[in-house]
C-alpha cells in the first residue's frame, strides 16, 4: 500500500497542481484536507476538484468557530496589530489549518505532510513550525522549494498539461487569501509600491465615494474582553463577524495598503480588509480605556506588540504565546461592557462607551474641584518626582563655578 501524504488544501492554483506533481514525483496517496475558515468558497467545487485532480481522499474541516473563538478572539483580547496597520488575518488561520492538518495525518496513518507555500513567504515558516511543534516526526513536502517551476505562468503551463481547468487562475492578476477575518491582496499593479490599488481590487468594502451619505451607528457588547452582540442582540462568534463585516463593508471601513517586512526579510506590499476586524478592535480598545489601571494598560500595550510578532513569525504552539495569553487573558475580566461606534465613509468615530466597571470617575476628572481630590498635594508630589532633575543641575552648576 503506498504512503499516504496530507496536503493543506484551498483548491487553487499551486495546491491543485501538487497533486499530480505529489504522485509523480513520490508515489504517495494524496490525502486533500479542506480547512474551512470562512474564505468562501463552495466547499463541494473544491471537494470534486481535489479528487478529479488525483487526490486519493478528501477531508473537509469546518473550523470557523475554532478560528474565531480560539485563534482570533486572543489576538483580538491581545490587541496585537503588525507593524501599526496589519490585523494578521492570513497570519492566525495558518497553526489551526496546520494543527488539524497534523491531526488527520495522525488520525489516517500518513507519514508526510505538505503545503503549496512558496520559498519566500511567511506561511513555510508558520505551516512548519506547527508541524515541528505538534508532529516533527512526519515528512514535510514543500513543492515550491523543489520543483523547477518558477511562476505563476509556469504553474498554468503545467496545469494544462495535466488537463487541470485554469481559465479561470489565467484571468486573475491578484493572489488572494480570504477568511472570516480578513482577505489580502497581492501581485498584479500591487507589485510596485508606487502604485495605487485598482478600483476592482477591493471585494469587501466599499469605496468611500460609494458609501452611504449617513452616518450608521453600530453598538457592540462584550464580555471579559470578548465581543458577544452587536446592536443588543447576543450572536455565536462567527454570525457576530458576518454581520460585523456587512456593516463595516458597506462603509468603506477596513482597507489599509502595506510594505510590510516578512520574516525572511523580504519587504513586501499588499493590501488587506478587514472591516469587521477593524470595528471590534475600535470598540475593545476604548472598553480598556475605560477598565483598566493605567500601568496595565500602559504594560499590556508593549505585550501587543510583542503578540503580532509571535503570530506574523508563526510562533503560536510556544510556551511564550501560551504565557502572553495567560496575561492577556487576567487582564480581561473587567473588560464587559459596550461601545457605540458612529462609521460614516471610511471613517470610525466614538459615540459612546459604558461599562460597570469603568474606572472613570467625573467627581475626579471634571474640572469643577471636588472633594475627592486635594490640589495642595501636588506639589508634594512634584517636588518629590522632580528631585533627581534638580540635583543634576545643582551638581552642574556646581561644575559650572
Amino acid at each position: 500500500m503506498p504512503e499516504q501524504v496530507v496536503l493543506a488544501y484551498s483548491g487553487g492554483l499551486d495546491t491543485s497542481i501538487i497533486i499530480p506533481w505529489l504522485k509523480e514525483n513520490y508515489s504517495y496517496d494524496v490525502i486533500a484536507m479542506v480547512g474551512d475558515v470562512g474564505q468562501g468558497d463552495d466547499i463541494e467545487a473544491v471537494v470534486e476538484k481535489a479528487y478529479a485532480t488525483g487526490a486519493a481522499k478528501v477531508v473537509v474541516e469546518d473550523l470557523r468557530e475554532e478560528f474565531l473563538a480560539g485563534y482570533v478572539f486572543p489576538a483580538l483580547k491581545a490587541g496585537a496589530v503588525y507593524e501599526h496597520k496589519y490585523l494578521l488575518g492570513t497570519s492566525l488561520a495558518r497553526p489551526l489549518i496546520a494543527k488539524h492538518q497534523v491531526e488527520v495525518a495522525l488520525r489516517e496513518g500518513a507519514t508526510a505532510l505538505a503545503h503549496g507555500c512558496t520559498g519566500k513567504g511567511n506561511d513555510q515558516v508558520r505551516f512548519e513550525l506547527a508541524y515541528q511543534a505538534l508532529a516533527p516526526h512526519l515528512k514535510v513536502i514543500a513543492p515550491w522549494r523543489e520543483w523547477e517551476l518558477k511562476s505563476r505562468e509556469d504553474c498554468l503551463d503545467y496545469a494544462e498539461r495535466h488537463d487541470i481547468p485554469v481559465a479561470a487562475s489565467r484571468e486573475k492578476i491578484h493572489s488572494r487569501d480570504r477568511n472570516l477575518w480578513h482577505i489580502s491582496h497581492e501581485g498584479g499593479e500591487l507589485e510596485d509600491a508606487g502604485n495605487a490599488p485598482l478600483f476592482t481590487t477591493w471585494q469587501l468594502t466599499r469605496s468611500p465615494q460609494e458609501a452611504p451619505d449617513r452616518e450608521e451607528q453600530v453598538k457592540i457588547g462584550f464580555e471579559h474582553g470578548i465581543p458577544v452582540s452587536v446592536n443588543k442582540l447576543e450572536m455565536d462568534p462567527v454570525s457576530l463577524l458576518e454581520l460585523l463585516n456587512e456593516i463595516a463593508g458597506r462603509n468603506a471601513i477596513g482597507r489599509i495598503d502595506l510594505v510590510e517586512n516578512r520574516f525572511v526579510g523580504i519587504k513586501s506590499r499588499g493590501c488587506y480588509e478587514t472591516p469587521g476586524g477593524t470595528l471590534l478592535l475600535a470598540a475593545h480598545r476604548e472598553l480598556e480605556a475605560l477598565c483598566l489601571e493605567r500601568d496595565l494598560m500602559h504594560f499590556k500595550q508593549q505585550i501587543a506588540l510583542k503578540y503580532a510578532e509571535l503570530v506574523y513569525f508563526g510562533l503560536w504552539f510556544t510556551p511564550l504565546r501560551e504565557a502572553l495569553d495567560a496575561f492577556v487573558e487576567s487582564t480581561q475580566k473587567d473588560v464587559t461592557g459596550s461601545v457605540i461606534l458612529s462609521l460614516y465613509k471610511g471613517n470610525v468615530s466614538i459615540a459612546s462607551r459604558q461599562s460597570e466597571h469603568s474606572l472613570y470617575r467625573t467627581d475626579l476628572a471634571a474640572f469643577t474641584m471636588g472633594d475627592s481630590y486635594d490640589q495642595k498635594d501636588a506639589a508634594g508630589f512634584i517636588r518629590i518626582l522632580g528631585l533627581p532633575s534638580r540635583s543634576r543641575c545643582q551638581a552642574r552648576m556646581e561644575v559650572a563655578k
